[in-house]
């Protein structure tokens, strides 16, 4: 089955463009292509492997503007959110040219009576399934890393950043990479779950990524698992920020209106819930929701745009549907709360106050521009709501104390944990989440190890 992709403005709900989605002959033929580009990647040495990432850098960098302009038009990133995504990506080549071959370098363990180590070897097709969030960014945070690893990547892209992904594939090419070895599929959005299936199964098929939902999640991890392969999973999040008695409020409020509205509020790691202990917590929701009026809303293209529409409308409709069902709930309103007019899928920033355990807006992960505030009465209280969460992927604590920050985190289950500052991916670090928000790592030394075979070698005296 097969049927046409449409990908829609969301500034302005014009049609961009239509792609016909793929059957399963060209689907296969890919995949064919895919593999034997993979097999023949894997024999390319590791330091020319990196030599064609330094060259991806450049690449980037030369097609900054239209990629940056994809994203705006696709998913409604404000230009300047969305020339910073192209440049990060551009910086993860750079870590990966001059650090993969000596992250991948054997490892050699003194035995007695025999030499032996540790390799990290390709392990084939990567299949990664990605959002629309980070149209560029999610892409290459996996692919870089992969391919310096000697693997080939598989691309599913969102159908609505369709022309990104075929962009990506594009680039590579463009930065001196095998054709096929990066190919990207066009998937009809009622074939993706049947296809995507299919392909965990195929034995072309070594490993899987995924980031997006909690049920797509667990759709794929529940098939590799069927089919024992290596699988990642990052599964967004509901990150605490955490404001102690002792912080700087006001820069603990400057920080938090941009930990949560970020990319438009539609992140993994923006920050959504903001606990905030009570003997500041007046104070701090005064100069938090100022920073969040003085927001510009409007036009993603235009530079000086804070805050663009959301990618889609019916994730305009779940914001709008948390918002209501927490005020029910017995949350406040501070600001926003409602769809903004015109065309696109604008939303007003959101701000609701009282909120806690057994609140939508608390308990689920809010992907657009809504933030929720709660009071802590102590440490320990705080320990608790920001443990009061199905998700674990960051975490952010502000103290005049590092050290009681450091040991509070140690308390809070996350993935990351940052002390007076805003989470944030870094490529010389691992990026990943605990409980709902996944498995495994991308990033640093952990994840271009993640999709590669280690392979213990004994060879006797």
């Amino acid at each position: 089955m097969s049927s046409t992709i449409e990908v829609v403005n969301p500034a302005t709900g014009a049609l961009i463009a239509a792609y016909e989605g793929w059957g399963a002959e060209r689907v296969e033929a890919a995949v064919e292509r895919a593999h034997a580009a993979s097999r023949a990647w894997a024999l390319v040495p590791v330091t020319e492997r990196a030599v064609r990432v330094a060259g991806l850098a450049r690449t980037l960098r030369e097609h900054s503007d239209q990629l940056a302009s994809l994203a705006v038009a696709e998913m409604g990133k404000p230009i300047g959110e969305a020339a910073g995504e192209v440049e990060k990506s551009a910086v993860t080549a750079d870590f990966y040219a001059r650090h993969g071959a000596g992250i991948l370098a054997d490892e050699h363990v003194a035995i007695d009576g025999a030499e032996a180590w540790v390799a990290y070897e390709p392990v084939g097709l990567v299949l990664a399934v990605m959002p629309w969030n980070f149209p560029v960014w999610q892409v290459m945070r996996f692919a870089i890393p992969s391919l310096v690893a000697g693997n080939g990547v598989l691309l599913k892209h969102a159908a609505n950043v369709t022309g990104s992904a075929l962009a990506l594939q594009d680039l590579f090419v463009a930065a001196g990479f095998p054709e096929h070895l990066v190919t990207a599929l066009v998937l009809a959005e009622p074939d993706v779950s049947q296809t995507t299936a299919r392909l965990i199964e195929d034995d072309r098929i070594a490993a899987v990524t995924l980031t997006g939902s909690n049920r797509a999640g667990a759709a794929v991890g529940s098939a590799a698992g069927r089919a024992a392969k290596k699988s990642v999973l990052e599964l967004g999040g509901s990150d605490a920020f955490v404001v102690l008695d002792d912080a700087d409020v006001e820069a603990a409020a400057a920080a938090a209106v941009k930990a949560r509205f970020t990319n438009s509020g539609q992140s993994c790691v923006c920050a959504k819930r903001f606990i905030v202990d009570a003997s500041i917590a007046d104070a701090f929701t005064t100069a938090f929701v100022a920073g969040v009026e003085a927001l510009r809303a409007g036009d993603p293209r235009v530079p000086d745009t804070q805050v663009g529409p959301l990618a889609r409308d019916d994730l305009r409709a779940a914001i709008q549907r948390q918002v209501e069902e927490s005020v029910i709930a017995g949350a406040r309103l501070l600001t926003g709360g409602e769809r903004l007019p015109g065309a696109g899928y604008f939303y007003q920033p959101t701000v609701l106050a009282d909120t806690g355990p057994g609140m939508p807006a608390f308990d689920e992960e809010t992907f657009g521009p809504l933030a929720a505030i709660a009071v802590a009465h102590g440490d320990d209280d705080a320990v608790r709501l920001a443990n009061s969460s199905a998700y674990g992927l960051g975490l952010s604590v502000w103290t005049a104390d590092t050290g009681r920050g450091v040991a509070l985190a140690r308390r809070i289950t996350s993935g990351a944990a940052f002390v007076n500052a805003v989470v944030a991916s870094d490529p010389r670090l691992p990026f990943g989440g605990t409980k709902r928000s996944g498995y495994g790592r991308e990033l640093a030394a952990a994840g271009i190890r993640e999709f590669t075979n280690t392979r213990t070698y004994w060879v006797g005296h």
